[in-house]
């Protein structure tokens, strides 16, 4: 029952320090690698803690507590996470780009309208933190 137990502990650990620490940088908090480590460890624990249990009542209902807070915090991250609200200012699909300027590799300006004058041009914007 201990290490049923043990594993509970390592599974509601991931959980809070995923939402008090975690979150804050993208690397841990668009995949939460750590909170996913732990419950790999949590889980070992408490099948093999339930395996090893002379009475399986509490230890096979600490196990199902476990694995359905490993599955709602899963779930909660991957899949309810994704949607993003609607943007106000962005323009339409197919509507032509606002002119902007950024630096090219070598450090000169250039402006959208720029490279639209002489070729097409295809506008790529990624989501997060590079």
């Amino acid at each position: 029952m201990k290490r049923v137990l043990l594993g509970l502990f390592l599974v509601l650990l991931g959980i809070v320090t995923y939402a008090a620490l975690f979150v804050r940088w993208p690397v841990t908090r668009d995949v939460p690698w750590t909170a996913f480590a732990l419950f790999v460890i949590a889980l070992v624990l408490m099948i093999g803690g339930l395996r090893n249990a002379p009475r399986k009542v509490w230890p096979s209902i600490v196990t199902a507590i476990g694995v359905a807070l490993m599955a709602f915090f899963t779930v909660g991250v991957t899949v309810f996470t994704r949607n993003l609200p609607a943007s106000q200012g962005s323009p339409a699909i197919g509507a032509k780009a606002p002119d902007f300027t950024l630096p090219d590799t070598n450090h000169k300006s250039v402006t959208l309208s720029q490279l639209t004058a002489s070729s097409n041009v295809l506008l790529i914007f990624y989501r997060g933190y590079w």
